[in-house]
């Protein structure tokens, strides 16, 4: 499995992404995750619809907290055929709980406890912490890569806009 250094820091200290680098116009990686009820998902769950695809870190920290909330009100205005999933390391019972706590009705949230194939798959796998790091992916509805985002620090959130825009440029 392949490393790539300097790409982001955590609280400013360099840390190694595990994974190959994936690019626009590369066709998505596949992955393996649970939903809240422990049932496998994978891409292909959501085929052809348009995925904005943001990974955090832990649904209990207060950046993600805020990112996915944003995210959540975000997808309110988008049409049916754009789903919007996070994917982190958090259990399946820990996402819904949160869910239903913070009131996300709207982002689907995904577990890669299991074996780690959404960070390894799309290059997110945070070596030092075994967390993912905060990106987000946007893929057409023929699973093209057409935009991605990988913050270069941990604790800072995306750019909304631009990931909207870019789910939008695809309707």
């Amino acid at each position: 499995m392949s490393e790539r250094k300097g790409i982001i820091t955590f609280k400013g200290n360099p840390m190694t992404l595990v994974g190959p680098e994936v690019k626009v116009g590369d066709k998505a990686p596949d992955f393996t995750v649970a939903d809240n009820g422990l049932a496998a998902t994978t891409l292909g769950t959501y085929a052809g619809k348009i995925k904005i695809i943001s990974a955090v870190p832990s649904l209990d920290t207060p950046v993600c907290d805020t990112e996915t909330r944003r995210f959540n009100q975000e997808a309110a205005g988008l049409p049916g055929n754009v789903v919007v999933l996070t994917v982190s390391q958090d259990l399946p019972f820990a996402q819904k709980r949160w869910c239903g706590a913070a009131g996300i009705d709207r982002v689907v949230t995904l577990s890669d406890y299991r074996n780690r194939s959404f960070g390894k798959n799309y290059g997110v796998l945070i070596e030092e912490l075994v967390l993912l790091a905060r990106a987000v992916f946007v893929v057409d509805a023929n699973d093209i890569v057409r935009y991605v985002q990988i913050v270069p620090e941990v604790t800072s959130e995306p750019d909304y806009a631009a990931a909207i825009a870019a789910a939008k440029a695809l309707l």
